[in-house]
């Protein structure tokens, strides 16, 4: 499992974001999504392969294209 790990506080934050799984699912690739909502497949790549943590108006984009609320775009223990 890949997991984003960002740095708030003095606390490290796990998040498991899960666009990749939904796009396999959903059998969309990396490219459709990229023409769908604006965002560079690249970036996309990125935050499927845990390589980047996405930032709130990118998954906002991401969820709304995909008709998803952005909290079923990743699991966290916070969540």
């Amino acid at each position: 499992l890949k997991f984003n790990i960002s740095y708030i506080s003095g606390n490290y934050i796990f998040m498991k974001i899960l666009v990749g799984e939904i796009l396999f699912k959903r059998n969309i690739s990396y490219a459709q999504l990229a023409m769908m909502t604006g965002i560079p497949k690249s970036t996309i790549a990125d935050i499927c392969n845990g390589r980047s943590m996405p930032r709130i108006n990118t998954l906002e984009i991401i969820a709304k294209v995909l008709k998803l609320r952005i909290t079923d775009l990743f699991d966290s223990e916070y969540k």
